[in-house]
């Protein structure tokens, strides 16, 4: 297990941008995120990254398998220094933005999928 951690709670425009058809995705984040970034985003317990994420990786959402297509530069350290990142669903070979995770498979995540209670991890 590289990462592994409990959904927490999210703000009140976090899952805004999960049904956009072309850009899918959700910002994570620590439980102890800015009061102005815990609005947008969904918060977790914190842990330890054991191991960097790399493509190729599975990241396991509420019980749904996705393979892990593009890693942003910025991605390992947000994810290690703060729980942050984007979780981007279009896939791709190259992140959308430094502190991306692009994420490629055949199930959508749904906003019941990211309530209080939710396993995040990734191996």
């Amino acid at each position: 297990m590289k990462f592994q951690v409990k959904v927490i709670g999210h703000g009140s425009e976090a899952l805004s941008f999960l049904n956009d058809p072309d850009n899918s995705f959700f910002i994570l984040f620590n439980e102890d995120a800015p009061e102005e970034l815990a609005e947008i985003s969904v918060l977790h317990t914190k842990s330890e990254v054991y191991e960097v994420p790399a493509v190729g990786d599975t990241m396991k959402i509420a019980g749904k398998e996705f393979i892990i297509t593009a890693v942003g530069v910025e991605a390992p350290y947000t994810l290690r220094e703060m729980g942050h990142c984007t979780i981007n669903f279009t896939g791709g070979a190259e992140a959308a933005l430094p502190g991306c995770i692009m994420l490629a498979g055949c199930d959508k995540v749904t906003e019941e999928d990211l309530q209080a209670g939710t396993e995040i991890s990734i191996y």
